[in-house]
């Protein structure tokens, strides 16, 4: 419909007259340029509709009612907003005095020492660091996390710039129960808790006595550690060749992307560490038998294994999971089962006793290293199961090809990651924590406990490499390095031309004068 000539004339009048006052809704806008056309539809203005909120300060006058007991106002009045002078102001101070907090020690020695802190036993300790004029925390706070993260609480004066966080505790991950609850349990770590964690992720799984890990498969390669426990593992690959095995605590296994496998513990139970070449892979996405036979017709399974649709008239409903078992016999070839293309090559099994290889022993401490070189089926998994007595650390390194994952089996730990190029964060772990520094990111980790530190170091290749702070300098002309660093000699002349792994130390960490020990 158009409107007659005077009719959008006077439409054109009252918008105008409308634009000029804000009792009425703002116009829409029309183009001085424009011209009023025969061919053009002008919309008359709606004169009912009302500017919202014309009055903006405004308490809405609203009976509101509320529960019985309640007493006083849901929010407050227009005299809270801005300045007034009527509004008190406390200024009493919030600076905690010394008379109130203990100081750990070397918490006032210089900042750059970056000594670690304990504040264990230290009442309402402070993040201060070297500066009895550091500013104290108030609160609230939540000071067991701050005891755990002291170099995050009272971090080193060398820490610079922001550092992704580096560090995720498997304790804050929720935990999956099996059905029953009490068959099992697992727990995960990927880019939605770690986001710096993009090319590696981790689970935890426990399996009750007898408990199944059900049969299942995966879009991503599994390395697994054995960390406590026994169990038996079967599975096959697309030629048809058989794979089983018994492993125990520190033991190692593969599974290639795609290949079905099963995992029983036996009747000591077993938990595991799981690793994946996916930074998003999720155990709940894994591929189930329990599933596929679900989501299937009957009809279709019917005729893929030759049999009657009341075969699967028992099938279980939704996923197994984790699950109680048929204890396994105690001899494995009781459930040898073997086709035509027999069993998969020695060099090619998807299992390495990792157990019974001896570390290599170094002062600090040992390492044992395990990649494709031993382990081949792992062709691009290589791990490092080092062990640092107190008061010693994995010496300074990077790694040039790979992030690496870390998992902390027992003790506790501190690292630094140098990220280029001017910035370094520190960082706490303990038991149960996981760790990841992307590639060609120098740091070390340094005992932080009075026992052992043991640590899984996860690399996505084929071979472990790193690249030794010590060596590197220990091989480059001596003049080159007093000219870059300004060393002592005795220091440059004293540098390493073998790679220590391990550098050891003092149970007293306050300790900074290591002159006359050997690299």
């Amino acid at each position: 419909m158009r409107h007659s000539t005077s009719s959008r004339v006077l439409a054109r009048i009252l918008l105008t007259a409308l634009s000029s006052t804000s009792t009425f809704a703002a116009p829409v806008a029309i183009p001085p340029s424009k011209t009023l056309s025969p061919d053009i539809d002008l919309p008359l203005p709606d004169l009912t509709r009302r500017q919202a909120h014309s009055d903006p300060v405004a308490v809405p006058d609203v009976d509101f009612q509320g529960p019985p007991g309640s007493s006083g106002n849901l929010r407050g009045g227009a005299n809270l907003i801005g300045y007034n002078p009527a509004n008190p102001i406390q200024t009493a101070s919030t600076q905690i005095p010394t008379s109130d907090f203990q100081l750990a020690p070397g918490q006032t020695e210089d900042a750059d020492l970056g000594l670690y802190l304990d504040f264990t036993g230290v009442e309402n300790f402070q993040p201060i660091r070297g500066n009895d004029n550091s500013p104290t925390d108030p609160g609230p706070r939540t000071s067991q996390y701050e005891l755990l993260n002291s170099d995050l609480y009272a971090p080193p004066g060398t820490d610079s710039g922001a550092v992704s966080n580096s560090k995720w505790p498997l304790g804050l991950s929720h935990n999956r129960h099996g059905t029953p609850a009490s068959a099992g349990f697992a727990r995960q770590e990927n880019v939605d808790s770690l986001p710096i964690a993009t090319a590696m992720a981790g689970v935890d799984m426990r399996l009750s006595p007898n408990a199944y890990r059900e049969m299942h498969w995966h879009q991503a390669n599994e390395w697994s550690l054995i960390l406590n426990g026994s169990v038996r593992l079967t599975s096959s690959n697309s030629a048809g060749e058989v794979f089983q095995d018994d492993l125990q605590a520190g033991d190692v296994w593969f599974f290639p992307a795609g290949d079905p496998h099963t995992i029983q513990a036996f009747e000591d139970g077993c938990e595991f560490l799981l690793i994946f070449d996916q930074g998003d892979f999720s155990d709940s996405g894994t591929s189930l038998v329990s599933e596929l036979f679900e989501r299937m017709p009957k009809s279709v399974l019917a005729k893929n294994f030759r049999t009657d649709v009341s075969a699967f008239d028992n099938l279980p409903t939704g996923e197994l999971y984790i699950f109680p078992g048929t204890p396994a016999p105690a001899n494995l070839s009781a459930q040898n089962v073997t086709g035509p293309a027999g069993n998969i090559p020695t060099n090619l099994s998807y299992s390495y006793h990792f157990s019974q290889q001896q570390p290599f022993e170094v002062p600090g401490g040992n390492v044992k290293i395990i990649d494709s070189t031993s382990f081949p089926i792992a062709e691009n998994f290589a791990a490092a199961l080092v062990t640092i007595h107190p008061g010693a650390m994995r010496e300074l390194h990077w790694h040039p090809t790979s992030d690496e994952w870390n998992y902390v089996i027992s003790g506790s730990a501190r690292f630094t990651v140098y990220e280029a190029p001017d910035s370094s964060g520190t960082f706490d772990l303990t038991e149960g924590d996981v760790g990841y520094i992307p590639a060609t990111e120098a740091h070390y980790l340094e005992n932080t406990g009075t026992e052992d530190f043991v640590y899984l170091e996860m690399l996505l290749a084929p071979r472990y490499t790193d690249i030794s702070v010590n060596q590197w300098l220990g091989l480059t002309p001596p003049q080159v390095v007093k000219d870059h660093l300004g060393l002592p000699d005795a220091v440059i002349n004293a540098l390493p031309k073998t790679k220590p792994f391990l550098m050891p130390g003092n149970r007293n960490l306050l300790t900074t004068n290591f002159t006359g020990e050997v690299l």
